[in-house]
């Protein structure tokens, strides 16, 4: 029977208003370079670049890539930013006659809805009928002989935001060594990388490999989903040193120092441009003891705890859609404020470890405890040379220094990989 369906424009404005959130302004090496302008088959761009002209998504250009699937079965990667226009991906393809014939939910779920780090089950979607294997089940980050015997080609169509810590890029790269394994197609339908302007952080320390942290990149490694997969593939950073056999469908009319807005939050803790520019600065403080805003309206933009001291800025995470346990909850927290900063500062600044090192210094002055017993700090660093020149008493400029020779070094590793113009 031929599943004609559509996902509801309802649904996807039910989930932002849930989330209290605004519109965001805020395998062989096969690669599809083609800049011919798709017409009659392109829907309308997902958003306007700020320079540059639109923005044509990867999954927009069917003509490039439907031709590829036809008599395939597909496995689609993909969750509620997977839109063109007002269409998702899935219903897309649908209409075009692709075989999808599973779905594969990564952190957050398909439609976007589960906490971070929560479990999610896999299911059937009500929309399609079609089964969702999620990756984040907390079982297996690898999906079943089962299932990869049922499939011929995996499609990756999701919106990453370009840390190395935001863990859609991992579930990318596990899928990537699935295929494999069993021997199967790879394709990244591409998106633009909101922090794709700069390269900054410290390199992994392989030694502390984790969910949070999968390949020898930095923290912000200034790539799209299709530039990484192409240079996981490239550098040999896949299964025993193999390669994928893998296709990249690029994104039109973009380049890495457009300011690209996302129509839709990647998740439900990062509502707005602002929050998404302070992220590389702000994780951090999940590895520590001091609240980053879960639970209040300004997720990743303000900072603070319950026993800091000297601010006049308060605020008291609660239980709510997103971030149903945040830390420090229900208790009232002294910190900074930072939502009103200027964008552009905050990207001029890259990475910015005043924060943390303010936090710190007020915590463990007054023999409060800072770090969390476990070492997810490090995890998210990277490394654990950070947290001992912060407990040294360096200054956020001369821990950056620290890591610029690696910058560099990356920089010219990941120049054969890029598709887009720096």
């Amino acid at each position: 029977m031929k599943r004609k369906t559509s996902i509801s424009i309802l649904m996807m404005a039910v989930w932002l208003s849930l989330t209290s959130m605004t519109t965001l302004n805020a395998c062989s090496h096969q690669v599809n370079k083609s800049a011919a302008k798709t017409t009659a088959d392109a829907h309308q761009p997902v958003a306007t670049a700020v320079t540059g002209g639109e923005v044509v998504m990867g999954a927009a250009r069917t003509s490039e890539y439907v031709p590829l699937l036809k008599n395939k079965r597909v496995a689609l990667l993909s969750n509620q930013t997977g839109m063109v226009g007002d269409q998702h991906t899935l219903d897309l393809m649908l209409e075009h006659g692709v075989n999808v014939v599973t779905i594969f939910s990564p952190e957050h779920g398909f439609r976007g809805n589960a906490d971070a780090g929560e479990h999610v089950s896999s299911s059937i979607d009500e929309k399609t009928g079609i089964p969702i294997a999620s990756l984040y089940d907390g079982k297996s980050p690898m999906p079943s002989k089962q299932v990869m015997d049922s499939i011929d080609v995996i499609v990756t169509d999701i919106q990453d935001v370009g840390l190395r810590f935001y863990t859609y890029y991992v579930t990318m790269i596990n899928l990537m060594d699935a295929a494999v394994t069993y021997d199967k197609q790879f394709m990244v339908l591409d998106r633009p990388n909101p922090n794709g302007m700069y390269v900054d952080g410290p390199i992994l320390d392989m030694t502390l490999k984790s969910g949070v942290g999968r390949l020898p990149i930095p923290t912000v490694h200034g790539m799209t989903l299709g530039e990484l997969a192409q240079m996981a593939n490239g550098e040999g950073w896949l299964k025993d040193g193999k390669k994928c056999n893998l296709t990249v469908i690029p994104c039109e009319n973009y380049t890495h120092q457009t300011r690209y807005s996302l129509p839709i939050a990647p998740s439900p803790n990062l509502p707005n441009m602002l929050a998404i520019y302070l992220y590389p600065s702000m994780c951090y403080f999940e590895g520590t003891t001091v609240s980053l805003g879960r639970g209040t309206d300004w997720p990743f933009q303000v900072y603070g705890h319950p026993d800091m001291t000297g601010y006049s800025f308060e605020f008291t995470p609660t239980s709510r859609f997103g971030a149903k346990t945040p830390p420090q909850m229900d208790k009232l927290c002294h910190g900074v404020d930072l939502h009103n900063l200027d964008p552009e500062a905050v990207i001029a600044k890259g990475i910015n470890l005043e924060y943390v090192i303010d936090a710190y210094r007020n915590l463990t002055k007054n023999g409060k405890q800072f770090y969390l017993k476990s070492n997810f700090f490090d995890l998210l660093m990277g490394t654990t040379k950070v947290r001992q020149l912060i407990a040294e008493g360096k200054n956020a400029d001369e821990i950056k220094a620290t890591w610029q020779d690696d910058v560099a070094l990356f920089k010219a590793q990941r120049r054969p990989y890029l598709l887009y113009e720096e």
